[in-house]
C-alpha cells in the first residue's frame, strides 16, 4: 500500500475507531514512518539501526545478498510488509529449502498478525500506527514474500488487468517496463516493474518487484501466475482487499483502545456503513493514489484539517533530547515499537525452524 492508505486511511479508521483527531493523526504519521524509517535515516537522527522497518532504492542496490544480508532483508521486509501467513503450511512439493521460502508467503488474518496487534497494547500511539501498517500490508502484498526469491515472487507474461466495461469484464493484457522514472501509465495498462533476473536471491526478486506497484493499487483487480502455485491461476481482488483491510483496522484499533483481545477474520464494516459508498468510490477511482479522496473523508469525519505527512516533523524532539529521554518521543516510541516486532518475526522464524531471518543474536549484530 502507499501513503494514501497508510496515512490518510488510516486516520479515518483510527477515528472511526474512537481516536480524539490529534490521536488519529499521531496512529497515520506512525503507520506511514514504516515506508521511511531506513538505515540512512535512523543514521541521520542518532537511532539504533537495529529499528529500519525499510530499505529505500538506493540501500537495496547496495545491500548484501550473502547469506547474512538476505537475513537482514527478510527480518526488515517480513516483519513490516510481508508478514507471513503460516510459517507451518503443508507444503507438498520441493525441499527444505523451497519450503522455508514458501512459509514466507505474506497473507491474512494468521497467527503472527493476532501477535502484532497484541505487541501494540499498551505500547502508545505510535505502536498502534506501526501495527495498522503491518495489517494493511497483508491484505495488499498477500502471495508475495519478504525474502529475495525467484522461484517464489517471480511472475510472468500472463498477467491480466480485469476491466469493467459496461455489464461484461474484459482482461487486458499488462504491459511491463523497466524504466523507474516513468510513472505508470494505468490507463494504457503500461506499468513499471523490476527487471527480471535468474538469480534466485536477487533483490529484483524481493516481494511484489516484479509485480511493481499494481498489489499497491486499491482499484485494480488482477490475474496472474504466481511462481509457487503450479501455473495456477489468482485473481487479486484489490477493491476487496482494502476494504477488508480497512474494516479489520477499524476492529483492531478498537480492541485495543477497550483492551480487548483481537481475534482474526473480524471487521468492523458497521462503524463505517453511514460511508460506504464514499469508501467503496475512492477504493474504485482509477488513480495512481488516493490522498484526495481518504483527506476529504477524514477530514468529513472529524470537522478538522489533517495535516500533510511529514516524515521530520517530530526529529526535532528526538534529536534534541537527552539520550535518557529520547524513549519518551514520538520516534522514540515508535523505534522501540520497531524493534520489538522485528524481534518477534525474527524469533518466531526462527522457532518454526526456518533461517531466512536469521537469529535475534545474529540480527543484532549491525554489519
Amino acid at each position: 500500500m502507499q501513503r494514501d492508505f497508510h496515512y490518510y486511511a488510516t486516520y479515518c479508521a483510527a477515528y472511526l475507531a474512537g481516536h480524539s483527531h490529534e490521536d488519529a493523526v499521531r496512529i497515520a504519521y506512525a503507520a506511514a514512518l514504516v515506508d521511511f524509517c531506513s538505515r540512512d535515516y535512523l543514521t541521520e537522527i542518532g537511532a539504533p539501526l537495529t529499528a529500519a522497518t525499510t530499505q529505500l532504492q538506493l540501500e537495496m542496490m547496495e545491500a548484501w545478498t550473502d547469506k547474512v544480508g538476505r537475513q537482514e532483508i527478510t527480518s526488515i521486509w517480513a516483519a513490516f510488509h510481508f508478514l507471513p501467513g503460516d510459517l507451518k503450511a503443508e507444503v507438498k512439493r520441493g525441499g527444505k529449502r523451497y519450503k522455508d521460502k514458501y512459509r514466507m508467503i505474506c497473507g491474512t488474518n494468521g497467527d503472527l498478525l493476532k501477535e502484532t496487534v497484541k505487541l501494540a497494547a499498551g505500547e502508545g500511539l505510535e505502536a498502534v500506527g506501526l501495527a495498522m501498517h503491518v495489517l494493511a500490508d497483508t491484505w495488499a502484498h498477500q502471495y508475495f514474500a519478504g525474502t529475495p526469491s525467484m522461484v517464489i515472487n517471480n511472475t510472468n507474461y500472463y498477467f491480466y488487468e480485469l476491466i469493467r466495461e459496461g455489464e461484461k469484464e474484459v482482461r487486458r493484457k499488462v504491459t511491463f517496463r523497466h524504466n523507474p522514472t516513468k510513472p505508470d501509465d494505468i490507463e494504457q495498462g503500461i506499468f513499471t516493474n523490476t527487471l527480471g533476473q535468474i538469480s534466485e536471491n536477487s533483490v529484483m526478486n524481493l516481494g511484489h518487484g516484479r509485480a511493481g506497484h499494481l498489489p499497491d493499487y486499491s482499484f485494480i483487480r488482477y490475474a496472474y501466475l504466481p511462481a509457487w502455485g503450479d501455473y495456477r491461476e489468482i485473481i487479486k481482488d484489490n477493491p476487496s482487499d482494502f476494504y477488508h483491510a480497512f474494516g479489520q483496522m477499524i476492529y483492531a484499533m478498537k480492541t485495543l483502545r477497550e483492551e480487548k483481545e483481537f481475534q482474526v477474520k473480524t471487521y468492523d464494516f458497521e462503524a463505517f456503513r453511514a460511508y460506504e459508498e464514499e469508501v467503496r468510490s475512492i477504493l474504485t477511482t482509477r488513480s495512481v493514489d488516493s490522498d484526495l479522496g481518504w483527506k476529504t473523508l477524514g477530514e468529513k469525519l472529524s470537522g478538522k484539517e489533517i495535516p500533510d505527512f511529514d516524515m521530520d516533523e517530530f526529529r526535532l524532539e528526538y534529536t534534541g533530547s537527552p539520550e535518557s529521554d529520547r524513549e519518551n518521543t514520538v520516534l522514540g516510541r515508535f523505534i522501540r515499537s520497531a524493534i520489538r516486532q522485528k524481534e518477534m518475526l525474527i524469533r518466531r522464524v526462527a522457532e518454526s525452524g526456518n533461517p531466512l531471518a536469521g537469529t535475534l543474536q545474529e540480527r543484532r549484530k549491525d554489519r
